[in-house]
């Protein structure tokens, strides 16, 4: 009998070369390069969104990396106008910039801008010193000195607005969270409010030196926070500070990764496919790409998502309502 084996090997060749011209076509509307806006060289967006862009990179075969920026509100900016491809931002900056009310462009509707997948979040919360008879929001007297963490942060920019919707008066104070947890400790901060991943370092040390009150927000004040701000709830747990004897009731504000509307749907279907398939992969990137899962879309209820990032959640059994799908 005559062996087939170089037929049937040829024919697979000649497969795979029109599987591959086939694939090459559906490309022709890709960009030939992108740029992932991050925010400045240290942080958590920077070391995230270069080694994400890289990843992309290297998986679809498209050049692309990280750029330095200002942060989650200029990445919104950056990615509206078309000079970038894809950005880093917080569901705060972003609610603004749909309505026009971002501090680099006011007036300018940035709607030019879609979800892609979520990040990881950023809980808020409270600390005083035990001896100041703060344990709860409803304690802080009026004129209270609060510690914000440093200008224009995504603490001072929301969280002095959550407070006054709680109905406390303050005094806002600014500075880094070591120098803020210091002056708490000397008596010249009455309450630090911070927005930033935990355990937050100051909280700690503070709890080495002396007795702090973690304070909750009741379940009444954080269903007023949920309904008034683009943040999501969350839980400190316990085992976070040995100041803790139970969790506590906070809220968080979640980080996206975003991309420009107009950017083709096959070519989002397959940046969505790649990250959101590969979470072990993305862990290698930075730990907080634990939560980076396609169940944590539910946690975006501000920006449209691509119709290229719906279509991969949707065949894979994550529901997107119409009116949040560009």
């Amino acid at each position: 009998m005559r062996n087939t084996m170089p037929k049937t090997i040829a024919l697979l060749a000649g497969s795979a070369l029109l599987a591959a011209g086939t694939a090459h076509a559906d490309r022709s509307d890709w960009p030939s390069n992108f740029t992932v806006g991050t925010a400045s060289q240290g942080g958590t967006f920077f070391v995230y969104g270069s080694g994400w862009a890289n990843f992309i990179a290297d998986e679809l075969g498209v050049s692309g990396g990280g750029e330095v920026t200002g942060g989650p509100t200029q990445n919104l900016a950056l990615v509206h106008t078309g000079d970038m491809a894809f950005g880093l931002t917080t569901m705060g900056p972003a609610s603004d910039a749909l309505k026009g009310e971002s501090p680099l462009a006011p007036g300018m509707v940035m709607d030019n801008v879609c979800a892609l997948f979520p990040m990881y979040e950023t809980p808020f919360s409270i600390a005083a010193l035990s001896s100041s008879g703060i344990a709860s929001i409803s304690d802080i007297p009026d004129g209270a000195r609060i510690g914000f963490g440093p200008a224009a942060s995504t603490s001072d920019t929301y969280f002095p607005a959550m407070l006054e919707t709680l109905g406390v008066n303050f005094e806002r104070r600014n500075g880094g969270w070591s120098d803020l947890g210091g002056q708490l400790q000397d008596g010249l901060l009455d309450v630090v409010a911070f927005a930033a991943g935990i355990p937050i370092p100051a909280v700690s040390q503070l709890e080495v030196q002396t007795d702090v009150n973690i304070i909750e927000f009741t379940e009444e004040e954080l269903a007023t926070v949920l309904d008034a701000f683009p943040v999501a709830e969350f839980t400190i747990p316990a085992s976070t500070y040995t100041t803790l004897e139970e969790d506590a009731r906070a809220v968080s504000m979640w980080n996206f990764a975003i991309a420009g509307c107009d950017l083709p749907e096959d070519f989002i279907y397959e940046v969505t496919k790649v990250t959101m398939e590969n979470n072990d992969r993305m862990r290698d990137v930075h730990r907080s790409a634990e939560t980076s899962i396609p169940e944590n879309i539910v946690h975006n209820n501000v920006l449209p998502f691509h119709p290229g990032a719906a279509r991969w959640y949707e065949e894979n059994g994550y529901d997107i309502s119409d009116d949040m799908i560009k």
